[in-house]
């Protein structure tokens, strides 16, 4: 195992840095813009990678060259082969894998599950091996570029030197869902149905905002204004050629740290007031709420069984329930769930186990799916997939795609929803699916 080279670099703003490497191949920006030091202290950026790992419908490719081995096993088996030492006192990924999963690709881990295989919004999962990444602790307030080589340090500091690159508008108008408000409160009570039928637990069930993009409209400069409109702990940025995402998500599927493994669902929302009594009314009607902590309750057990499947038997623990977490827009109730992987190097099996993460499909997780598939009738592509790193030092850290908004074939779209249960209210569901792709709709405006 050969160890990284380490330089530190002046700690700027990593969105800063980010328009200076405008237009480089593979633009990949995971930062923590609601900064604490548990949950919002690291950022990274990288560019130019060594290679991709890319599943689409013609197949799954690695630099461009088909592969026989599934997408998991490539991941398990690059980590493997690229194994390197995780270097203490520096911000956790150090050279690895970096991208998304989209939801869709949930539906390669399940064939048995009968989900339509809808025309792509993009690529199922694109994967880039950076072996050069710039990394930032917000709390020391100090930056690193971690390389496999001083060559590739040399270029991307040269990179980070260049001039901020200029942006164009992030300005789109003229949004229209596929859902109206009538026939949204039908699919919720189409679901609620299925409930009460004994199909189902839970559902989460989604409503598309779509709209064609201006001339002159630029992705980054969209997610520099959604970053100020709604900063969260796992926000990200990624123009990866026919696709780009920006993401503000509050929400972790997965961190691993050697055999650790940390999930964090989020079910159970009210919106922010910004007066103080009416605010703290809000985070009294969340707490006390039976239907919320029913529905957070569900996606804990769900979770317990995912990880269980590949956790040593009785380590899976849940030291947070229904915790009360709060962003700019939103109150969330969140649990926390951990356990002690199996098989410390199967990060491939992990993400088999838990991916998609139960808090944005519902319980049973391919039931609930399926449902999903014939009341939505459109892919999600990256929203409600995964965003982050699978590093070669036993670390890694992938999101939950919601607040996110993804600009693909001259269209950005934006989607939100909530999780279903016997206890909604359609018209409830249809607002709080307003409620919380509010800041990202408005982060659209001149």
């Amino acid at each position: 195992m050969k160890e990284p080279l380490v330089r530190e670099i002046v700690c700027l703003e990593p969105s800063a840095l980010a328009q200076r490497l405008k237009g480089e191949r593979h633009l990949t920006l995971l930062e923590s813009v609601m900064r604490t030091e548990q949950l919002g202290r690291y950022s990274f950026l990288a560019c130019n990678p060594r290679a991709t790992l890319e599943v689409n419908a013609a197949g799954t490719f690695l630099d461009g060259v088909a592969q026989q081995e599934s997408a998991l096993g490539l991941i398990s088996r690059l980590v493997s082969e690229n194994r390197q030492p995780h270097l203490p006192g520096l911000p956790p990924f150090q050279g690895g894998l970096a991208g998304y999963v989209a939801y869709d690709f949930g539906r390669r881990l399940e064939p048995a599950a009968r989900i339509p295989d809808f025309a792509p919004l993009c690529p199922d999962l694109m994967l880039h091996h950076f072996d050069c990444v710039a990394a930032f602790d917000h709390m020391q307030e100090r930056a690193w570029i971690i390389s496999a080589s001083t060559e590739r340090a040399d270029e991307l500091e040269e990179l980070l030197a260049r001039r901020p690159r200029a942006l164009g508008s992030h300005a789109v108008t003229g949004f229209e869902s596929n859902f109206s408000r009538i026939a949204y409160e039908e699919a919720i009570s189409r679901t609620v149905e299925y409930i009460l039928a004994g199909d189902i637990f839970q559902a989460n069930i989604t409503q598309t905002f779509a709209a064609a993009l201006p001339q002159g409209f630029d992705a980054l400069a969209f997610y520099l204004a959604l970053r100020r409109r709604n900063p969260a702990t796992f926000a990200a940025f990624l123009d990866y050629g026919s696709v780009q995402i920006a993401s503000s998500s509050p929400e972790r599927l997965l961190r691993v740290e050697d055999a650790s493994v940390e999930a964090r669902p989020i079910k159970g929302t009210r919106r922010r007031d910004p007066d103080p009594a009416r605010d703290a009314s809000q985070i009294a009607s969340l707490t006390s709420s039976r239907k919320d902590r029913a529905e957070n309750v569900m996606i804990v057990d769900l979770l317990r069984n995912d990880l269980s499947r590949v956790a040593r038997p009785g380590s899976v623990r849940v030291p947070v329930l229904c915790g009360l977490e709060s962003y700019a827009n939103v109150h969330h109730l969140v649990s926390v769930i951990t356990g002690e992987l199996a098989e410390p190097n199967g990060i491939g099996e992990l993400i088999a186990a838990a991916f998609p993460g139960g808090s944005i499909t519902g319980a049973p997780k391919i039931r609930a799916m399926e449902i999903i598939a014939g009341i939505e009738q459109a892919p999600r592509g990256v929203y409600c997939g995964s965003i982050g790193y699978i590093g070669f030092n036993g670390r890694s850290d992938l999101n939950i795609a919601i607040r996110t908004a993804q600009f693909a074939a001259g269209r950005a779209l934006v989607q939100g929803g909530g999780g279903i249960t016997a206890r909604s209210d359609p018209a409830a569901e249809y607002d709080e699916s307003l409620t919380k792709i509010r800041r990202v709709m408005e982060a659209f405006a001149p």
